[in-house]
């Protein structure tokens, strides 16, 4: 008697099962990615081009006012050098965020380039993309 089952096995591989898992992860990414935000005050960044790293950045903050933040916490000008050097010294390889307000005067911006060129720290300045 020739009995042949009915039922085969099938040898074929189903991707859609695969490009579910693929798309859900994409969304979760992208949604996650929406949630992070910058330990920074508000201000009117300037506008230009390019991209930067995030490697152990501490951002320092000048508002169109006058105030220094280094990330969130409002620092004295006259302190903002040890301040600074103190949240360095945490951070190997560390860079300097400046953000500075659009409206902020040239000067102050300047001053902190220089705290950062005396201390050799590597610094990028801030702006807002096109």
């Amino acid at each position: 008697m020739n009995i042949r089952s009915r039922n085969k096995v099938s040898a074929d591989f189903n991707m859609s099962s695969m490009t579910d898992i693929v798309f859900l992860l994409l969304i979760f990414f992208m949604l996650a990615s929406t949630l992070v935000t910058v330990n920074a005050i508000d201000v009117l960044l300037p506008k230009a081009g390019g991209k930067t790293e995030n490697k152990g950045v501490i951002s320092v903050s000048i508002s169109k006012e006058g105030d220094y933040y280094i990330d969130a916490d409002k620092v004295a000008f006259n302190q903002l050098e040890n301040s600074l050097l103190t949240k360095m010294s945490s951070t190997k390889e560390g860079s300097l965020v400046i953000r500075g307000d659009q409206e902020s005067p040239y000067k102050n911006i300047m001053q902190v380039i220089d705290i950062a060129n005396r201390n050799k720290i590597k610094m990028i300045l801030a702006v807002k993309g096109q």
